[in-house]
C-alpha cells in the first residue's frame, strides 16, 4: 500500500494539507484514530489570512457564509460594559476578510471532509499509526485498521498531524518543551439570553477571574470560556456547569437556556524542537501548542499545511531539490515560538492573580486600550497580528529583495482598487509574477517563454498605498507569499533567484502531470 505522502491526524491541519496536496496531484493517504468527525465546537476563529489562502480552494466563502462576522469587542468589569473596539474599521483597506469569523471546528472539518471527498480522497477512520521507519528514501509504516489487522504502508514522506500527544513527534524524539499554565479553565457551548448575547465578543475582566462570551451563528448561540478558582480546580474533571456558571450569570447577566457542552482544561505552551526530522514532518498541535488567547491555533496549524503542501509537491514533481523542504521548519518554527511567546503575555495578563494584576485588568487595561486604539497605526498593528497578515518569511531561506515597502518573505499585500483586487489570479496555487505600471518587453517574453504567469496591474494610488514599487517585478510563491522582490523589473532577477534555489517554475497543472506521469512508472500510488 503506497502514497506520496501518509497524513497522520484528519483535524483541520491534517485535513487542509491533504486538500492542498491532492489538487497539487499528489497522491495522499490520511488516517485517524476517531470513529468520526468531532461533535464539539473546540477552535472557533477563523482568521482574515486563513481566509485569504481558503481562496486558492473555493472555501472562503462558504466558510464566511457559514460563520458569523463578529463586528465588536467589549470589555466589562463588575458588570458594567467599560470599552468597545469595532473589527470592520480595522483592516477594511488591508484585506478582503477585514472582520473575526467564527465558524467551529466541528462543522469547519466537516467541510473539509466534504471537499476532500468531492476531489476522491476519503479519511481512513479508526485507523491508528503503530510505528514507522524513515529507510532513507522511503517510510515504512506500521497501522492498525478498524477490525484490529495491522498492514506496512509505503510513503515518501509522513506528516504528522497526530496533536499534542504526537507520536510521530515521540518517534522522531525532538522533544516538546514548555510548560503548563497553573489556571483550570472551562468551556461551555450554550443557548442563551442577555445584553451579552448580541452577535459581538465579550470579556470580564474581573478582579478575580476571566471570562468570555464568544458567538456563534444563530440567534442565542453562544460559547462561554471562563478560569476555575478557588478549591473547584483542584477537582476540575468532576465540575458541571452549575459549578461554574455565577459569575457569567451576575456579571455579564447571561441567562443559560441549555448546555450542548461542557469541558475544563489546562492550557499548554510548547513548541518542538524540529519541525522536520529527515522525511517525517510535524504540523499544528503537534509541533506547537499555546493559550487561546487571540484564536491562533488552528489558523497556525492550517498555515503550517500550507506552507509545507507546496514544497511537498514540488520536491516530489522534481521541480525543486530535497532542500527546499528544509525551510518548512525555518520559516514556521520561528512564528511558532515568537506566537506563544506573544500569547503567553496576553494570557498571564488576563489570569494574574494579586494587588498590581487586578489594578491593570480592572482600571488601566479598559481606560488605555480604546485610547491607544485612536491611533491609526495602533490599530492596524492590533489587526495585523491577530489576523495573522503580518506573518512573514523575511530572513527565511527562501526570501530575497525589496521594492518599495514589500520585501522578500512578505505576505503579498492586498490592493483594491476599481477594476477589483490583485489577489484574483492566486488561485492557481502556481509561481506567478506580479507587475504595478508596467512590465518590460523582456519580462513578458521571459514569463512567455517559461509558462509563468504574469499579471501587470495598471498603476493606482492604492498599488502605492499598499506599498508596491512602480515598474517592480514581484515573484509569488504558490502559498501567495512574495519570494523575490526587485526593483529593476529585469527577468534576469528571476534566473538568478531560481538558479540559486534550484527551483524550476511550474504550475499546478504541471506538477500534477508529472505526479501523474511518476506514478505511472511507479506504481507510486494510493491503492486504498
Amino acid at each position: 500500500m503506497r502514497s506520496d505522502v501518509l497524513i497522520i491526524g484528519a483535524g483541520p491541519t491534517g485535513l487542509v494539507l491533504a486538500l492542498w496536496l491532492t489538487k497539487m496531484g499528489v497522491s495522499v493517504h490520511i488516517i485517524d484514530k476517531t470513529a468520526a468527525p468531532g461533535t464539539t465546537s473546540r477552535a472557533l476563529a477563523v482568521q482574515a489570512r486563513t481566509l485569504e489562502l481558503y481562496r486558492q480552494l473555493d472555501l472562503a466563502e462558504t466558510v464566511v457564509a457559514k460563520g458569523h462576522r463578529v463586528p465588536a469587542v467589549n470589555l466589562w468589569v463588575k458588570g458594567e460594559k467599560k470599552a468597545q473596539v469595532s473589527f470592520g474599521s480595522l483592516g477594511s483597506d488591508l484585506t478582503p476578510f477585514p472582520f473575526l469569523n467564527i465558524f467551529p471546528q466541528d462543522e469547519h472539518e466537516r467541510l473539509l471532509i466534504e471537499r476532500l471527498e468531492r476531489m476522491g480522497v476519503t479519511v481512513q477512520r479508526q485507523t491508528e499509526l503503530l510505528s514507522f521507519v524513515d529507510e532513507g528514501e522511503r517510510v515504512v509504516a506500521r497501522l492498525r485498521g478498524p477490525d484490529g489487522s495491522e498492514q506496512s504502508w509505503e510513503t515518501r514522506y509522513l506528516a504528522g498531524c497526530d496533536g499534542a500527544r504526537s507520536l510521530v513527534r515521540e518517534t522522531i524524539g525532538t522533544g516538546f518543551p514548555g510548560g503548563t499554565y497553573k489556571q483550570v479553565f472551562y468551556v461551555a457551548d450554550v443557548d442563551a439570553s442577555g445584553p451579552s448575547l448580541d452577535g459581538q465578543l465579550h470579556i470580564d475582566l474581573d478582579e478575580a477571574d476571566f471570562l468570555a462570551v464568544f458567538p456563534l451563528a444563530g440567534e442565542g448561540r453562544a460559547r462561554l470560556i471562563g478560569t476555575v478558582r478557588d478549591e473547584r480546580a483542584e477537582h476540575a474533571e468532576t465540575l458541571h456547569f452549575e459549578d461554574v456558571s455565577d459569575r457569567a450569570i451576575e456579571h455579564l447577566n447571561v441567562t443559560v437556556k441549555q448546555v450542548h457542552w461542557f469541558s475544563t482544561y489546562r492550557v499548554h505552551h510548547r513548541v518542538t524542537e524540529r519541525f522536520r526530522q529527515g522525511r517525517a514532518f510535524l504540523l499544528g498541535d503537534a509541533a506547537h501548542i499555546h493559550s487561546p488567547a487571540g484564536g491562533q491555533g488552528m489558523n497556525t496549524g492550517i498555515g503550517d499545511a500550507i506552507n509545507l503542501a507546496w514544497k511537498l509537491a514540488a520536491v516530489l514533481a522534481g521541480f525543486a531539490p530535497d532542500r527546499l523542504l528544509d525551510s518548512y521548519e525555518a520559516e514556521r518554527i520561528v512564528f511558532a515560538r515568537r506566537l506563544v511567546a506573544t500569547t503567553d503575555r496576553v494570557f498571564t495578563l488576563a489570569t494574574a492573580e494579586g494587588r498590581i494584576a487586578d489594578i491593570m485588568r480592572t482600571r488601566l487595561v479598559p481606560a488605555l486600550f480604546p485610547a491607544i486604539l485612536r491611533f491609526e497605526n495602533a490599530r492596524e498593528l492590533l489587526f495585523r497580528t491577530v489576523s495573522q497578515i503580518t506573518l512573514n518569511y523575511r530572513h527565511g531561506p527562501l526570501s530575497e529583495g525589496e521594492a518599495g515597502e514589500v520585501h522578500g518573505g512578505d505576505r503579498l499585500p492586498w490592493a483594491a482598487t476599481d477594476g477589483g483586487d490583485n489577489f484574483a489570479g492566486l488561485a492557481s496555487m502556481a509561481w506567478q509574477v506580479h507587475v504595478y505600471g508596467n512590465a518590460s518587453t523582456a519580462l513578458r517574453e521571459w514569463c512567455a517563454g517559461n509558462g509563468v504567469p504574469l499579471h501587470v496591474f495598471d498603476w493606482q494610488p492604492e498599488h502605492k498605498a499598499a506599498g508596491f514599487a512602480r515598474d517592480a517585478l514581484y515573484l509569488i510563491r504558490p502559498d501567495t507569499y512574495v519570494a523575490l522582490a526587485d526593483a529593476s523589473g529585469a527577468p534576469q532577477a528571476v534566473d538568478i533567484y531560481l538558479t540559486s534555489q534550484g527551483i524550476k517554475l511550474s504550475t499546478a497543472r504541471a506538477i500534477s502531470s508529472a505526479r501523474s506521469d511518476n506514478a505511472a512508472r511507479t506504481g507510486d500510488v494510493d491503492e486504498s
